[in-house]
């Protein structure tokens, strides 16, 4: 006798033109990617293999139940079945991307389908049948022996064991290695390209570094010293240049000679690059074809916004809040410092793997003007997700090496007359205080998963962002803490007690109390100064008002730095306007 849900199985393996297919093969590995801001490796050395699969493994479970989840949830707020739930979800997707999902659907559409009738089986029939349940079925998660089950929902009185694994089908298994080698190797787009500037905005293009005026002419871009004061070309792309007709002087001479024009470089990770995953991706109640609408660009972008960002952000925000930055504010306070800003940071950056981000910094000693350079590696040294946290940690000395060497070499490249800011580590136990008892986007319509359950989720799989502060155990959040503090008082020595030639060096440190105390004046939360699918990153809201507070700092304590205001500013917006945009 077949099972009551044959016939509703069998309609479901005729689906063919499905979301499904893109979501799981397209926007799962970003999701398997980005799930986790674990840091990379210290050092330049490659993670050891077994590293690789552990993590492959914890990002494929993370992936998995939220693909289910979001298709789940879907289905439930529309009272669809799930066929429609993910028609209606490719139908939100960009259309240039909806033609690769139905490719797929042809080429992987038979096997597809036998995991579309699953999930309709867990989500139609059997209530206990969770994303959990579902994944670890699929094999897509797996309890290790001796090891703990890793759930995100509170575990079912049942557990359904008796489907085969995705990947064991023969198509389906190439994929899947595909998909594997992917993770493994780290997306192409991960990697820097040298110190280039570029006239396309992302895959580390202008969105990143100021955009290049001349693709064509490797000696035109943003931050150099004009050629010949830029009578018959914009060397330097800050918009300014040719010849004022009233007295013959050219106009970079004129407005720009002796403005104290600076660029900005950020040296950081994942906050500095300004990570966020939109919340809509994953709240079916505000999902819609609008909230998807920037998911090409936030792929190729790495899930960073360093457009939005504290130290390099220059466009309004569209992913809340407002867009406020330390070049903002330099350029506002000197027009010849359009364009000049760097934005190398990483997701997992740390003191450590920051050896190699650093040498795409672009800067010639003798063809370039100064810049403030802003060392900022503010969680990574501390977070890592292995059970034994603590052992992972940068320790002081390590710290102290790596963080020399590091300004040696800007010693090396850095123009004289250039300042570096260091900035301490972050007090990562505000993140729990604040968000552990409130429900993660996956889980407000159901009101079923907490900030705490998904910290618990990511730390049985070894994939969390931190598990030293994202953790029930307030010991260990303590202890994370109290290491976090001896690095920065590591940093806060280096700059009272080491001298470079080519530039004066300062400390502050992360200003997450005073960003909260301004924000409550303000009438906000805590919480909303944290990112709200990852629940570890600064929100877009922290990241403006840290510009003010480091701004007042840099005023009052080292004026020198920002540079004197350009009494000509007026005339450069009158003549230039925008200067070209951005």
């Amino acid at each position: 006798m077949q099972p009551p849900w044959s016939y509703q199985a069998s309609r479901m393996r005729g689906s063919r033109r499905t979301f499904l297919n893109l979501f799981c093969i397209l926007w799962l590995p970003l999701l398997l990617k980005a799930a986790s801001s674990s840091p990379l490796p210290h050092g330049n050395d490659p993670p050891s293999p077994a590293l690789q699969s552990g993590l492959y493994k914890g990002h494929t479970c993370v992936g998995c139940v939220l693909v289910v989840s979001v298709i789940e949830q879907l289905a439930q707020w529309h009272n669809s079945t799930v066929k429609a739930a993910v028609e209606r979800l490719c139908n939100y997707i960009p259309e240039k991307l909806q033609g690769f999902c139905y490719v797929l659907a042809e080429l992987y559409g038979p096997h597809i389908a036998e995991l579309l009738w699953f999930c309709t089986i867990s989500s139609s029939i059997d209530k206990e049948m969770n994303a959990d349940v579902v994944c670890h079925s699929l094999k897509l998660c797996k309890q290790d022996p001796g090891q703990p089950l890793c759930h995100l929902y509170p575990p079912p009185k049942k557990i359904f064991t008796g489907f085969s694994s995705v990947c064991a089908f023969p198509l389906l298994a190439n994929l899947c290695e595909k998909i594997k080698y992917v993770i493994r190797n780290k997306l192409p787009f991960e990697d820097f390209d040298g110190d280039k500037f570029s006239t396309f905005p992302t895959l580390r293009g202008y969105h990143w570094r100021g955009r290049d005026c001349d693709d064509k002419n490797t000696t035109m871009y943003p931050g150099r010293r004009p050629d010949n004061w830029d009578v018959n070309s914009d060397s330097n792309c800050n918009g300014i240049w040719g010849v004022d007709p009233k007295d013959g002087i050219p106009y970079e001479e004129k407005f720009c000679k002796g403005a104290d024009s600076q660029g900005v470089v950020l040296l950081g990770d994942s906050a500095g690059a300004h990570f966020h995953i939109p919340p809509e991706w994953m709240t079916v109640t505000e999902m819609s074809a609008k909230s998807f609408a920037n998911l090409p660009m936030a792929f190729t972008d790495e899930l960073d916004w360093p457009q939005f960002s504290e130290i390099t952000g220059f466009l309004n925000s569209t992913i809340g809040g407002w867009t406020d930055s330390l070049y903002l504010r330099l350029r506002q306070r000197n027009r010849c410092n359009h364009r000049d800003l760097q934005n190398i940071s990483q997701n997992g950056g740390s003191s450590g793997n920051l050896l190699y981000l650093i040498k795409s910094l672009a800067r010639n000693q003798l063809l370039d003007y100064p810049a403030i350079v802003i060392y900022a590696t503010i969680g990574n040294d501390v977070c890592n997700g292995n059970r034994d946290t603590l052992a992972h940690m940068t320790t002081p000395k390590e710290m102290l090496s790596n963080v020399m060497q590091a300004l040696r070499y800007l010693d090396t490249r850095l123009p004289n007359g250039s300042h570096v800011i260091l900035t301490g580590l972050v007090d990562g136990r505000f993140l729990w205080d604040n968000l552990h008892d409130r429900y993660h986007p996956l889980g407000q319509l159901n009101r079923d998963v907490t900030y705490s359950q998904l910290y618990s989720f990511l730390n049985c799989l070894q994939v969390s962002p931190c598990s030293g502060w994202l953790t029930p155990n307030e010991t260990l959040r303590n202890l994370t803490s109290e290491r976090a503090l001896q690095l920065s008082n590591v940093l806060k020595e280096i700059a009272t007690s080491e001298k470079f030639a080519n530039f004066d060096i300062f400390y502050m440190d992360f200003p997450l109390r005073q960003t909260a105390e301004e924000w409550r004046k303000m009438g906000g939360q805590p919480w909303q100064l944290i990112e709200p699918v990852d629940g570890f990153h600064p929100s877009q809201i922290a990241a403006a008002l840290g510009t003010s507070i480091t701004w007042r700092k840099a005023l009052h304590e080292w004026p020198h730095v920002l540079g004197k205001e350009n009494p000509f500013n007026h005339q450069i917006e009158a003549i230039f306007k925008d200067q070209g945009g951005h």
